[in-house]
């Protein structure tokens, strides 16, 4: 449970504050102009953060974030879709075993609950990073059609913004990489990232608010902004991620709260101290 000392801010129509990170604090081991100065300005706030990241776990995050100068957020406050999606599994079957796809991370997640098992997994999880290829594929595909494997996916998002090779690019998101598993099997996953609600209920508990005292800062209107909406959440949309500043929205994409080319113009809109 977050543990709130701090007195808020009685100006502000909201109580708490969820944040997203890549794209809003940080692009790969670079913060954004302005996130640290915005995080010190949001101290007295309670605020948590929700990432569909699964790659990383959450003290390792809270490294990173140390390391590239921010103040080292208490890692039980960092809520991952790589976490989520094993407490989750936890819920459905105790012990569970998996066969997953991505980034060490997210197998370190999943073992907190689980166990790995290729020949005889409950589930075949696919997250981000790499691990998909023609053997990993073709264990998947069989655990689901001949050994009734549920098929996950901890997150929707497509592509994602990140580094690769010492280099900003775009990078095939979970949706992309659980494609081919949906292709070959017939079979829909279950997905437990934005905009699902699990991410934002989990924050929730944990700052003990109600969504409609709460603010979910994110870069991405059809994650971040759209799950947050669903449940009530008030919203802001920072574009130093995936939209940049004056780029049109897609018409089928929900309008935010606020709408900011930076975490410093939103500290101003919302006459943050």
């Amino acid at each position: 449970m977050y543990q709130n000392n701090y007195l808020s801010n009685e100006k502000l129509p909201f109580s708490a504050i969820l944040l997203d990170m890549d794209g809003i604090l940080f692009h790969g081991m670079n913060p954004i102009e302005g996130a640290i100065d915005f995080m010190h300005s949001i101290e007295h706030i309670p605020h948590v953060f929700v990432t569909n990241n699964p790659i990383r776990l959450p003290g390792s995050m809270a490294d990173k974030m140390a390391e590239i100068g921010f103040k080292r957020p208490d890692e039980n406050l960092i809520i991952t879709s790589g976490e989520a999606t094993a407490a989750w599994l936890a819920q459905q079957k105790p012990n569970f075993r998996f066969f997953a796809i991505g980034a060490e991370g997210l197998h370190q997640s999943l073992q907190k609950y689980g166990h790995a098992d290729h020949e005889n997994a409950d589930y075949v999880v696919v997250g981000e990073g790499e691990g998909l290829d023609y053997a990993s594929l073709t264990t998947g595909i069989n655990l689901i059609i001949k050994r009734g494997a549920q098929l996950i996916s901890t997150n929707p998002d497509k592509s994602v913004d990140a580094f690769y090779r010492g280099k900003r690019a775009i990078l095939p998101g979970a949706g992309a990489l659980v494609a081919p598993f949906i292709i070959a099997t017939g079979k829909q996953p279950v997905t437990i990232g934005k905009p699902e609600p699990l991410l934002y209920e989990i924050a929730l508990q944990e700052l003990q608010a109600q969504a409609g005292n709460c603010l979910m800062i994110g870069d991405r209107p059809d994650t971040d902004i759209l799950g947050a909406q669903q449940l009530g959440i008030q919203t802001a949309l920072v574009r130093t991620g995936r939209f940049a500043p004056g780029e049109k929205l897609p018409e089928d994409m929900p309008a935010p709260d606020w709408d900011a080319d930076s975490l410093m113009q939103l500290k101003q809109m919302l006459s943050l101290t």
